[in-house]
């Protein structure tokens, strides 16, 4: 995926909730309130997915993008 159409993906899931997988295995969910160079996130509502189906609130997020492996825009 080029980093136009990437950006492109993101821009469109601004204010839509998004999951985003970590290095490590964390799963992170929330609302997509901006991004930035080097594709860090700025979250609102996250909350980490548990294993158990159970999820702990975190509040707003800024994520690191070199931490990111994957992103899941919302459903189309």
């Amino acid at each position: 995926m080029s980093v136009d159409m990437a950006v492109r993906v993101l821009d469109e899931s601004l204010g839509k909730i998004v999951l985003i997988k970590l290095k490590g295995g964390k799963v992170i969910r929330g609302v997509l309130q901006g991004f930035y160079q080097h594709m860090n996130l700025s979250l609102d509502n996250a909350e980490e997915i548990l294993e158990d189906s159970k999820s702990n609130l975190l509040g707003t997020l800024i994520v690191r993008g070199d931490n990111i492996i994957m992103i899941s825009p919302p459903p189309g």
